[in-house]
């Protein structure tokens, strides 16, 4: 038996209400989109906004000119291999390949240049410029990228090139890598859609509160309190 009525209607309205906003959450009517689609795709959005280090990278990259390396890279497959070359190749180095694994001679400052390039074409989602330079997937290119960035930077540890693989390491995680993560979202500052960034998330903080409160007035309409 229901003990106190007020509150059980109380907590009873509160969750209905509750459901009903969940609906409405899941309901595309947002250009298609759901309230959780939509906001995931927003902070995706301001995420990248963020995460443009590129031009830094690039910096970094530029005090290499010059630096010649030779290093052994050992592809995930042959055919990844055969992908690479051009890469390279493109990059004014020379390669040797043997099956899954690529000899590279050439100019560490040139091979930086040319892969963020192609990050900064994908960073921007002009993924169309990176499949006419090299006739292939624009992201399977920027995987290989960060395969031969993984295994050069192994090479020149090994040679205690510390420098270099340290840069090398950092065109991989702050450029190669985010602008694969993030391609095909635009990116945009968080300033745009500060109005929305805040209503989502004090609605985020009153909606958890409001299906907490519900639950305790339907306890307590029916009887059950909580007791030290």
């Amino acid at each position: 038996m229901i003990a106190h009525k007020r509150e059980f209607g109380l907590g009873l309205g509160m969750m209905a209400a509750f459901l009903v906003v969940l609906v409405l959450m899941f309901t595309p009517l947002f250009k298609g989109h759901n309230g959780l689609e939509y906001l995931d795709d927003l902070y995706n959005s301001i995420s990248k906004g963020s995460a443009y280090y590129i031009p830094a990278a690039k910096e970094e990259a530029a005090q290499f000119a010059g630096n010649r390396i030779e290093v052994n890279l050992e592809m995930n497959s042959p055919e990844q291999a055969k992908q690479s070359v051009d890469l390279f190749m493109k990059s004014g180095a020379m390669v040797n390949a043997d099956g899954s694994s690529l000899h590279v001679s050439g100019d560490l400052g040139r091979i930086l240049e040319n892969a963020l390039e192609d990050a900064d074409k994908m960073y921007y989602n002009e993924g169309q410029a990176v499949t006419a330079k090299y006739g292939g997937d624009e992201r399977r290119v920027l995987y290989n990228w960060w395969t031969a960035f993984k295994e050069m930077e192994k090479s020149l540890k090994k040679q205690k090139k510390f420098k270099e693989a340290k840069v090398v390491d950092l065109a991989s995680k702050k450029a190669v890598e985010t602008a694969y993560n993030y391609y095909g979202i635009a990116p945009q500052s968080i300033t745009d859609e500060i109005g929305v960034v805040i209503f989502s998330l004090i609605f985020y903080v009153l909606y958890t509160l409001w299906y907490g409160f519900g639950i305790m007035f339907m306890f307590e309409g029916w009887g059950m309190q909580l007791s030290h």
